[in-house]
Formats: structure tokens, C-alpha cells, sequence
């Protein structure tokens, strides 16, 4: 998101831009835009009203318009534009472009950790591996310590450990613990005895991860430990280059306790597929991740195909409301946790999703997936790719412009009945596109 506007002294024009800021900050944006006109209609050059309205306009996801404001804000010496323009730019689908603005604005305020996250950010998206995992760091200093530590001092340096405990915790969200448990064995590798600390609807399914001595969750006492590691921290720690990405799959599996559907797969001779098409509404950045139901309600109506909802809480409910959901298998309201949805993916051919922890969690259990990208996606899908480094399982389906979910259902759809066409092909990534 863009930073907020910048406060100013108390001179004549700054009370103006006062009053603009406190519009801005009491959620009164029209208010806030209307006063940043009028102070650009007496100073049409004046850099802190560009820089206000350019960030306004792009809360109103009118980017291209963001986009010019904040480069002129920018050519005007606004040093604090250059970030917000390149998210500005990333949003319009030109990364090239916002990777320089990040670039710039780290250049100028290196100690700024909101800086050196967008920058991460860019660089990781663009497939700079060594050097975006180097500057995410900075996230520490935006967000703080994770729950799980007591002793933040004792952060690993990647050094064995000779048999001392290493306490790997989550950090963030699921997907991001699911991606990168892949590290929890080569931690192990370098002599440590690994205690990993996931919340509760991951800890069954991360109980049969190798390496890993002991599995802990929300409630439960945190051992005794040498070192600590957050587990994004651990692509950097371990030497993680855009050239030995770690994507040796499966490196988890459906435990022994988990709930196997007992519906749904009978044996009829049609392609089982997954399917999610929704977020958690309360993740910022969801309204371009998710797809509305009824876009894909054209993939419903192929034949030679059950689908199975994966999808949990209330956004189940959307298939009542579409043609072809009634006849959609639910699982929402059986699975408990992580566990019981990979059961339920073992038993699929393949998975559809839009940028969720199911694609993820069909990748860790080395299962075919096809992930729906919006077309400015999280940094892990980088850009202009087919494939993924992180999951050679997976196949990527990117929107051509933000929010334009048709061109890709229908690439699916063409896709999907070839697939039920030749019965059950091999469902691995094609080629790099691009």
C-alpha cells in the first residue's frame, strides 16, 4: 500500500495540506482529493498536493491516473513519491518500471524498512532470489517479533548447530508456512534438532515433515533453544539462489489420522478436480486474488468433470447461487484442519485455485495444480512465467490486465476439456511462457 501522506510545518500552504491529511486519515478521501485540487489549481507544480492526490486516486484503483501524479510529484523532488509510484506502476502491470522506482527510493532513504521491503518485494517478483530474501529482513523492522520468541537476540546465522535446538516458527500466513517447511530438513542437515511452531490447523499435517523433531502449537510451551529462525528467514540463511531453489516434491503427505472423504470419488470414470475461487476477505490485497464464482461457472458446465469445493466458511454458500453448483462436491464443512483437506486433495487429479494456501498445500503434497493469478500477483509467482520454481507441479494462468478474470477462465476451459478429452493426462508445467 502507499504511505500516507507526509506532515509539514505550520506555514500558510502547509496548514492547507494539514487539513488535507487530516481528511485523508479520518477516511474523508473525497474531501482529502477536493482540497489537494484546489491547492494544485493555485500551485499547479506543487509536489506534496501531487503526491497526496496521486496516492488518492490510486486508493480508488484509478492507477493509470496515480501513476501520472506521482511521477510528477517525483520529478518535483517529492522523495517519498517515488515508493508510492512504484506501486502505483506495479498495480498498471509495468513492474520494470516500478522495480527502478523502488530501486530509487531505497537509494534515498536506505534506513526506511517500508523502503527496503517494496524493494524486496520487486526484486523477489523479478526473480532476484538472492538479493530480495537479503532486504526482506527489513520486514522485522516494520512488524516486530513473531509470538513465538522470547530471546529475538539468538536469531540463527545459518551455522550448524552441533545438536542444540533450532525453534523454527511461522510468521505469517499459511501458504507462506506451507511453502517454505521445505527448509525445516536442510535446517536439520546443518546438526540442529529442529522444534517447529505452526498454529493448530497446521500442526497434524506438519507432524510427518522430515526433520523435524517436534511440532508445537498456540498454548503449548516453547522449549528451551539454542537459535530461532522464522521460516521465511530461511531461504536466506540456507543460501537460497534463483538457481537451487529447493522443490524436491512431495515433502509433505496426508497424515495416517486425517478424515478421507467419504463422498464424492466414486469411480465413474471422470477427471476429480479441486477447485477455490476465494480468499480470506480480510487479506488487503484479496479483492484482486480472488474471482467471483460466476466467472467460472463456464467450467462448470464441461462434462466429463466433478468438481469438489475446497473452499471453507461462508464463501461455500456462492455455489447455491451459480448454474452448475448444486452438483459441485463440498468438503467445507468436513475438513478440521490442513490435514483433512490434504486427504481430500490425495484424492483428486487435480487442483484450480486462485493464489490461496491450497495451491500451496496441493504443491507441498506434490499434486498438480492450476493457479489463477491476478496480474499483479504476490512476489513468489515472479513474472511472465508459465511455470514455478517453487513447484514444478504447477501451471500459472495470469490475468492479461487487473481484474480481467474472463481471458483466463477461458484458457481453462480450453485447457481443461482437452484434458478430459485424452483422460487423464500428465498434468505437469509446460514450458516457460516469456
Amino acid at each position: 500500500m502507499p504511505s500516507p501522506p507526509d506532515r509539514l510545518p505550520d506555514r500558510p500552504m502547509d496548514r492547507r495540506l494539514a487539513e488535507i491529511d487530516a481528511h485523508y486519515h479520518a477516511g474523508r478521501l473525497d474531501a482529502a482529493a477536493a482540497g489537494c485540487r484546489a491547492v494544485l489549481s493555485e500551485a499547479p507544480g506543487h509536489a506534496g498536493a501531487l503526491h497526496r492526490l496521486g496516492v488518492l486516486h490510486h486508493l480508488s484503483r484509478d492507477d493509470a491516473t496515480a501513476v501520472r501524479l506521482l511521477a510528477a510529484a517525483a520529478a518535483a523532488g517529492h522523495r517519498a513519491a517515488h515508493g508510492d509510484l512504484g506501486v502505483a506502476l506495479m498495480k498498471a502491470g509495468r513492474p520494470d518500471e516500478a522495480l527502478v522506482q523502488f530501486r530509487t527510493a531505497h537509494a534515498l532513504a536506505p534506513q526506511d524498512p517500508r523502503a527496503a521491503y517494496n524493494l524486496a518485494m520487486a526484486l523477489l517478483a523479478a526473480g532476484a532470489i538472492k538479493e530480495g530474501f537479503r532486504l526482506y529482513e527489513a520486514r522485522w523492522r516494520l512488524k516486530g517479533p513473531t509470538p513465538w520468541v522470547t530471546h529475538w537476540d539468538r536469531f540463527w546465522d545459518g551455522r550448524p548447530l552441533a545438536g542444540g535446538t533450532l525453534l523454527v516458527h511461522a510468521e505469517q500466513g499459511f501458504g507462506d508456512s506451507l511453502q517454505f517447511a521445505r527448509y525445516v530438513p536442510l535446517a536439520a542437515a546443518r546438526g540442529a534438532r529442529v522444534v517447529l511452531a505452526v498454529p493448530g490447523v497446521l500442526r497434524r499435517l506438519m507432524t510427518g515433515l522430515a526433520g523435524c523433531a517436534q511440532v508445537l502449537s498456540e498454548g503449548e510451551r516453547i522449549p528451551a533453544y539454542a537459535a530461532h529462525a522464522p521460516l521465511m528467514s530461511l531461504p536466506r540463511l540456507l543460501g537460497t539462489t534463483a538457481g537451487n531453489i529447493p522443490a524436491t516434491l512431495p515433502y509433505l503427505a496426508a497424515p495416517a489420522t486425517a478424515s478421507p472423504p467419504s463422498t464424492g470419488f466414486s469411480p465413474d470414470g471422470r477427471l476429480q478436480v479441486g477447485l477455490v475461487w476465494a480468499g480470506r476477505p480480510e487479506d488487503p490485497d484479496d479483492r484482486h486474488r480472488s474471482c467471483p464464482l460466476a466467472a467460472l461457472s463456464p467450467l462448470l458446465a464441461l462434462p466429463g468433470v466433478r468438481f469438489h469445493s475446497l473452499q471453507v466458511g461462508a464463501a461455500e454458500a456462492a455455489l447455491d447461487r451459480v448454474a452448475g453448483g448444486a452438483a459441485v462436491v463440498r468438503h467445507g464443512g468436513s475438513v478440521g484442519d490442513f490435514a483433512d483437506t490434504a486427504a481430500v486433495i490425495a484424492g483428486l487429479d487435480l487442483v484450480i485455485a486462485v493464489d490461496t494456501a491450497i495451491v500451496h498445500l496441493a504443491g507441498a503434497l506434490g499434486r498438480p495444480a492450476w493457479v489463477l493469478l491476478s496480474a499483479d500477483p504476490d512476489w513468489r509467482w515472479m513474472r511472465g512465467r508459465a511455470d514455478s520454481p517453487w513447484y514444478p507441479t504447477h501451471r500459472l494462468f495470469r490475468q492479461p490486465q487487473l481484474g480481467q478474470w474472463e481471458p483466463v477462465v477461458g484458457r481453462l476451459r480450453i485447457e481443461l476439456a482437452a484434458l478430459i478429452g485424452t483422460r487423464r493426462p500428465a498434468l505437469a508445467a509446460p514450458p516457460c511462457e516469456g
